[in-house]
């Protein structure tokens, strides 16, 4: 049972931002019922291919994703006996979830005081591209624009002298990160209804959860009043310490170290690459000494490290002390033994999708498939109360599918 079980969200969005919130309350034990058009959909259904990447058939991970574990509802909230159906809904729900620009809401009646006007006690929670004030706040946006180019990421990342800009490596990468960011504020606010009674207007944006992923490189910015810069493509990365950087293994791959301290790491690290005279070369004595001599010791390190595999070297630093890591591509993490022992890949339906991050109990979340459309219609009507007959005539009606 997940810690969120018995709480019911109703959730009427598209895409990938704020359904991925939805997503992550399902994995945590909620009921999410997906309010979709009654006869296209969320058309993130639609999105067949990203990049060079082509789905054929189902099941199709572009829809899977964000929307693992709910419940789908084809509803036509533009009609009448569509919006009297919604209502009911948010009659019986503690969250209402959107991600409608303000002018939709406003011209749907599903705003703040519209929903708080049926539900007094509802939670109401919203994702928007550049946040809820301001003179842009009526403006939609994608994680490409708020998220990533926006909030310094791209930035950042891009090497001088590059034309355009990186771009982000995965498709909805803001989005995603975003809507976890997005569940965390729900669950604080039902944590504070149960305790005050009070209910609470969460609000995430892409822009704000962009920045926030820049915080401490932003923080640092401001205080010294110059940007951030990426190091040129290729570079070892640090000009002052060897063991924080990229290397080349002699099949390709690459292993990264991240040790900040390196005087306390380098004789460790020379024993493990069979070294053990860089451990006495007066030249890397001290931590002083290492900064200094980083070109030659960066140089040596990349000879040796060339002659094993990523295989190889990850046996022999199996015992090494300080922080190191396989560079792996989105294919190769599924044969990551410590990401399988942890299940942070998991399997829903036919698929295996990435469970959220956040685990329970060192227990890995139990994910159901993503619905198929207006799948679970009858059934939520049903619960509702609704008999056959008039289910019938909304359906008659076009207002549900």
């Amino acid at each position: 049972m997940g810690p969120l079980e018995g709480i019911r969200v109703v959730e009427v969005a598209m895409y990938g931002f704020v359904p991925s919130a939805g997503a992550v309350l399902a994995d945590w034990g909620a009921d999410v019922v997906k309010i979709e058009h009654a006869v296209n959909g969320d058309p993130q259904r639609g999105l067949r291919q990203t990049g060079t990447m082509k789905v054929e058939g189902d099941p199709n991970p572009n829809i899977e994703h964000a929307n693992r574990g709910k419940r789908s509802l084809g509803l036509d909230m533009a009609r009448p006996e569509g919006l009297e159906v919604l209502h009911e809904l948010i009659r019986g729900a503690d969250v209402f979830l959107t991600s409608f620009l303000p002018a939709a809401r406003r011209k749907l009646g599903i705003d703040v005081d519209d929903v708080r006007a049926i539900n007094p006690k509802i939670v109401y929670a919203r994702g928007s591209a550049l946040g809820p004030r301001g003179r842009e706040a009526e403006r939609g946006g994608y994680d490409m624009t708020a998220f990533w180019a926006r909030a310094a990421t791209a930035a950042s990342l891009t090497p001088p002298g590059v034309e355009g800009m990186t771009p982000p490596p995965a498709p909805a990468y803001g989005d995603t990160i975003s809507g976890t960011n997005l569940a965390g504020g729900i669950a604080a606010a039902l944590l504070r209804r149960e305790r005050t009674g009070e209910p609470s207007v969460v609000d995430v944006s892409l822009l704000g959860s962009g920045l926030w992923a820049m915080g401490h490189g932003v923080a640092l910015s401001l205080h010294l009043d110059q940007p951030l810069e990426a190091v040129p493509t290729g570079a070892h990365g640090s000009p002052t310490n060897p063991l924080s950087g990229a290397y080349r293994t002699a099949d390709g791959r690459y292993l990264a170290f991240v040790m900040l301290q390196p005087a306390r790491f380098w004789a460790d690290v020379c024993r493990h690459i069979d070294r053990p005279d860089l451990a006495d070369d007066p030249r890397f004595a001290t931590a002083e000494l290492i900064a200094e001599n980083t070109p030659a010791a960066v140089e040596t390190l990349r000879e040796v490290l060339a002659t094993r595999t990523l295989g190889e070297w990850t046996e022999r630093f199996a015992t090494l002390a300080g922080p190191w890591a396989p560079v792996q591509d989105s294919l190769q993490v599924g044969d990551d033994a410590q990401i399988r022992d942890n299940e942070y890949l998991v399997r829903a339906g036919e698929l295996e999708l990435v469970a959220n991050p956040v685990q329970f109990d060192v227990t890995a979340p139990q994910l159901g498939p993503a619905p198929e459309f207006a799948a679970q219609t009858e059934e939520i009507l049903m619960e509702l109360g609704l008999d056959w007959d008039r289910i019938l005539a909304l359906k008659a009606a076009g207002a549900v599918t």
